[in-house]
């Protein structure tokens, strides 16, 4: 027979709930199941999960990983308790990153911290990254859900996800590109999840709250809602353009804006030219310039102000590899040229 501590002290008078834990495992696997793609062994329960990268189609592979974050629009998602978007951006900032490395998204693990586990809180996280695995064709096999009793406020969490890609050897982006190559921009969905800081210092400088109508457009409920939009995801629209060839580079644009991601794949030597007119800056955009007097090129450099992505294509495909995009469901934008030079070089001003 064991014996009792004298003061019968047990783990979830300490704070940390083990069945809440299982119990948040019993109901995601489902939605984990969904997920499952060519090359998955084994998922969630184990101590590791499995990929056989040959069953995925891969003859000679090279393997790409990224990690990221949400950022501080978990605090609009906390304070609002619309948690259901996030998870998705958790996906998206991780895997629209593989892509631009010429990678296939294969499989994602993701963090959860939290200083009491809310099982449906929790639960409608995990459904959204599985919806976002789902979008991207990786595979959720694993994760960790840490309940830390002191680490985090009531309420309050923290998300870090995983991917890892593969592509085979001698296929990895950016490539070939030259001078006159034709740059693509993808529209985004909005704010997507970068910039947060400025998004939330801007509302309280306008005396809003995240209940009160949209602000910005014509667009319907909470402006909490409509700046939690989740990041549009990109990958399998731009696996399509590679695959039909032409495609020298793909740059996602996240933290810095079209003025510091966009350089990242230009040899030394070149540089780009973007014709800020040939698109409108959507509402949001406008709205935060306006509100927050914030000059044109901090939005640039900020925000993604209305493109998400950027395909660098050789110039006799920019046709051909917009029609691949746009029938990807896509808006595509052609916003200028590869040219001698270094960095960004802009013509005309946002409006």
């Amino acid at each position: 027979m064991t014996e009792t501590g004298k003061n019968g002290l047990t783990y979830a008078a300490a704070g940390v709930d083990i069945d809440a834990g299982n119990a948040l495992v019993d109901r995601i696997k489902p939605a984990a199941a969904r997920t499952a793609r060519p090359g998955v062994m084994s998922g969630l329960g184990g101590f590791g999960a499995l990929f056989d990268l040959r069953a995925a189609g891969f003859s000679d592979p090279v393997l790409v990983a990224a990690t990221d974050g949400v950022g501080t629009k978990l605090r609009i998602a906390i304070d609002t308790a619309n948690v259901d978007g996030v998870g998705i951006d958790l996906v998206a900032m991780c895997v629209n990153d593989l892509v631009c490395q010429g990678a296939e998204p294969l499989f994602f693990l993701d963090y959860f911290a939290t200083g009491k586990l809310e099982t449906d809180t929790a639960a409608r996280i995990v459904e959204g990254i599985a919806e976002g695995c789902v979008r991207s064709g990786a595979a959720l096999i694993g994760g960790e859900t840490a309940e830390m009793p002191g680490m985090y406020p009531a309420g309050d969490f923290d998300l870090a996800g995983f991917a890892v890609g593969a592509m085979e050897r001698g296929a990895a982006l950016p490539e070939a590109v030259a001078e006159g190559d034709v740059l693509l921009g993808l529209a985004s969905d909005g704010v997507h999840s970068n910039g947060y800081s400025l998004v939330r210092r801007v509302v309280e400088i306008s005396g809003l709250g995240w209940q009160d109508p949209v602000p910005f457009g014509d667009a319907a409920g909470s402006l909490g809602d409509a700046l939690l939009a989740p990041t549009r995801l990109y990958v399998r629209p731009a696996l399509s353009a590679r695959r039909a060839g032409g495609v020298h580079g793909l740059a996602h644009f996240t933290g810095g804006g079209l003025s510091e991601k966009l350089p990242r794949i230009l040899p030394e030597g070149l540089g780009a030219r973007i014709d800020l007119t040939a698109w409108r800056l959507p509402p949001v955009f406008a709205w935060l310039a306006q509100t927050g007097g914030i000059a044109g090129d901090e939005m640039l450099k900020t925000f993604n102000c209305g493109i998400g992505m950027v395909a660098v294509v050789a110039a006799d495909r920019a046709t051909a590899l917009s029609r691949v995009l746009r029938d990807a469901g896509e808006t595509v934008v052609p916003l200028g040229k590869v040219e001698p030079g270094a960095g960004v070089r802009y013509d005309g001003r946002l409006t």
